[in-house]
């Protein structure tokens, strides 16, 4: 789901409104690669009126007659490629190997040979240096990448470029970042004093080039992007940070990673660690909700005109938006990918899980986001070890959903950060606490939230950066949506704690059994052994609980319906009344023993709290195909297994005998109060995520969960040593992206 769409219509105005208010306050570059700077492509075929346009790793060619056959001649002189042009007259062959002494040939013509890039050619200064011509000092523009693609891009300066220089931020995706007539996210920087530059990707928007979901082109065209808008005069210093949710978010990672020199902070938010794992197929059940929903979305408004605003540009007179329509008939169909990748590759998943290179960002980091994410999944703070080579990581984490993030609590520090790491100022929130209801009412349907506090007035820039830096890493906040000084579902916490690092240092793997009757026995096996069963039929299950539509799911009055298990078609254990208050932060793991009538069965595990009241709190799921239960051994503990999901470690379970399977819960934090009860659910997926849905091999089955000491199921959790800063517990249905209902003993009698 789009932000930009979102606010563009309830906030544009009130935001002018606002800013109006504040008006008075004061190695050699590879052969053939780059195009000059402010021109197209002129590799020209000897014969025809065709283009050939050389990139990295990718060769196209536009301006052929429709149906064409086009061949891809290699150095050695054998057909690598061959295909027709499209109705466009384009073509674009991709995965190509970077040497000299290529060349393109139809029946009529064949070009001069030429060479193809790799990732790790660097164009010449140059490239960036020249673009003010395209790039304009405020306003709509383009920005040339080293293949001759042009990006569109929208400058929205803080003020006239010529009382600059201003701190810079880019925001780069696949939406609409460049749309000159949705400026929403530009003026949330703007009224702290940053200039905007939001870049669409190539292949949307207004942009040139093919879409492919973060191919490595994509990645090196952001190096390129941020190295072009950091050369203009109108920047601070000639650097730039990033920022962005979501989608912005995810891809400040993948542009971070290729190092540009003149990036200096990035700020990811509501991102994913891995595609695979934590969104797309998570436990290897393909999400069909918003996974696949999403990718259709990128497929559609990826195509010609796909986005209504680019078209509006082309029929006002913008040729080169016109232009550059011209590959997207060359889109990979990635729904058709995604069923066509069931199972992980390292070729294709490593290429697309941050958590894989994560370790090659070298700038500051500010990251945030929530357990719930009703999108990305929440699946994230995995990936936060292997950022071992930025200076600083600053981690908030929260309960909640996909724009938590942007909640106030979190947006406190994300500005200070954004201030002192690009602004290279003292911070100051009072126009960050004028935007706080304009964002409140747009998004979370509430205005009242607490100030954001000026906690570094009076000191130098040096001592504010040197405090800041002091400060913890991690910043956990608790029960948001609870705390009883606000409309229940704000995003305000009930308390904060702060740790070192992730995963928490004093966190102790506690376990809990399943025992006889539906209990969950504090000790390593059961007291009471035995078997328990039920039927994985998913069609008894409500895929989800939120039958909403749009982003109301992000209000703070927005009403589930989560509904208990079926009779018969899970299975509930419940741990005694809790003596003292249990605090959990980090992954788990739940551990079973079960046997299927079935070769195969999809396994969903959810944790939740049975209040002293009766009702029950949703915590945490985790996600399982039975048949990818092999763990990557290396890579796996006691609190968290990871499955390899390739297809050569899949096996079906044997009919009739019990094999063990670890589910990996989704990491949390929650405070279990004294006198609650820890509950684990065991069933076939849905009913526990508020827009994902599952394409389940689960159709009726029969699944028995063994208990004993030779088949000890049990649950894991990460027990940390924090007190709880709000003894009251919060109201049935306040915690944010955690539905409430009256708790009902399933079957089993758990």
């Amino acid at each position: 789901m789009n932000l930009h769409r979102s606010l563009a219509i309830s906030s544009v105005v009130v935001l002018g409104l606002v800013a109006a208010a504040c008006s008075d306050d004061d190695d050699a570059s590879p052969a053939t690669t780059a195009a000059p700077a402010t021109t197209e492509p002129t590799t020209t075929l000897p014969i025809g009126d065709f283009m050939v346009q050389p990139g990295t790793n990718q060769v196209a060619a536009t301006g052929l007659d429709p149906g064409t056959e086009v061949r891809l001649i290699a150095p050695d002189g054998t057909v690598a490629y061959s295909a027709p042009a499209d109705e466009q007259g384009a073509i674009l062959f991709r995965e190509v190997k970077n040497v000299a002494g290529w060349t393109l040939t139809t029946d009529e013509a064949t070009s001069e040979p030429f060479a193809v890039a790799g990732p790790d050619d660097v164009p010449p200064a140059e490239l960036y240096t020249e673009q003010q011509t395209l790039l304009p000092a405020g306003g709509f523009g383009y920005i040339v990448t080293r293949d001759g693609t042009t990006l569109s891009a929208n400058v929205v300066l803080p003020g006239p470029a010529d009382e600059g220089p201003y701190p810079t931020v880019v925001e780069y995706s696949g939406y609409s970042p460049s749309n000159p007539g949705d400026t929403t996210f530009a003026q949330l920087y703007n009224l702290q004093g940053f200039a905007y530059v939001g870049v669409n990707m190539r292949g949307t928007g207004c942009s040139g080039g093919s879409y492919r979901f973060f191919e490595t082109v994509q990645s090196l065209d952001g190096y390129d992007v941020i190295e072009a808008v950091a050369a203009q005069p109108w920047v601070l210093d000639n650097e730039v940070g990033m920022v962005g949710i979501s989608y912005p978010g995810i891809s400040q990672l993948f542009v971070a990673a290729t190092q540009p020199p003149s990036l200096n902070s990035i700020t990811p938010l509501s991102v994913i660690d891995d595609s695979y794992r934590s969104t797309l197929y998570p436990g290897g059940i393909l999400n069909t909700g918003f996974a696949v929903e999403w990718t259709q979305q990128r497929v559609d408004e990826a195509a010609p005109y796909g986005q209504e605003w680019a078209e509006e540009m082309a029929d006002d007179g913008d040729g080169r938006c016109a232009d550059n329509q011209v590959l997207r008939l060359q889109n990979p169909d990635l729904v058709a990918e995604i069923d066509d990748n069931p199972f992980y590759t390292t070729t294709l998943g490593d290429a697309l899980a941050p958590v894989t290179f994560v370790d090659r960002i070298e700038v500051p980091v500010f990251i945030a986001g929530a357990w719930q994410d009703e999108q990305t999944g929440g699946h994230f703070p995995a990936m936060l070890p292997e950022f071992t080579n930025a200076p600083h990581v600053y981690v908030t984490l929260a309960n909640g959903l996909h724009t938590e993030a942007l909640s106030p609590p979190i947006a406190e520090r994300y500005f200070e950060f954004l201030q002192l790491y690009v602004g290279k100022r003292v911070p100051e929130l009072a126009a960050a606490n004028l935007i706080a209801p304009v964002l409140g009412g747009a998004i979370w349907g509430v205005v009242k939230f607490a100030p954001l506090d000026d906690r570094f007035a009076g000191m130098s820039y040096d001592e504010a950066l040197a405090a800041f830096e002091g400060e913890a890493q991690v910043r956990v906040l608790f029960e948001q949506g609870g705390n009883a000084a606000f409309t229940p579902g704000t995003p305000e916490p009930n308390f904060v704690a702060e740790f070192t690092s992730w995963p928490v240092p004093e966190a102790e793997a506690q376990v809990w059994s399943l025992d006889g009757d539906g209990a969950l026995t504090a000790a390593d096996t059961a007291s009471t052994p035995g078997e328990a069963s039920y039927v994985a039929d998913p069609a008894a299950i409500s895929q989800t609980f939120y039958e909403g539509s749009g982003n109301d799911v992000w209000q703070a009055d927005v009403e589930y319906e989560w509904q208990p298990l079926p009779d018969g078609k899970g299975l509930g254990f419940v741990t005694a009344p809790l003596a003292d208050d249990t605090v959990v932060v980090g992954p788990g793991s739940v551990d079973l023993w079960i046997s299927s009538s079935a070769t195969d069965t999809d396994l969903e595990v959810t944790i939740t709290e049975v209040r002293a009241d009766g009702t029950e709190i949703y915590v945490q799921s985790g996600w399982l195909r039975a048949s990818q239960r092999a763990l990557d051994e290396a890579a796996s503990s006691e609190l968290r297994p990871v499955h390899t999901h390739l297809e050569a470690d899949a096996a079906e379970l044997p009919v009739g005998e019990f094999v063990p399977v670890r589910v990996e819960l989704f990491p949390f934090a929650h405070p279990f109060r004294a006198g609650s009860r820890i509950r684990l659910t065991i069933d076939a997926p849905g009913g526990n995520r508020a827009v994902w849905q599952f394409r389940t091999i689960s159709a009726g089955e029969t699944v028995t969960v063994a208990f004993d000491a030779d088949r000890p199921s049990r649950v894991v959790l990460s027990v940390v040593p924090v007190n709880v800063g709000a003894p009251a517990p919060p109201a049935c249905g306040a915690l944010r992206g955690q539905p409430c209902r009256d708790y009902v003993e399933a079957t089993n009698g758990g």
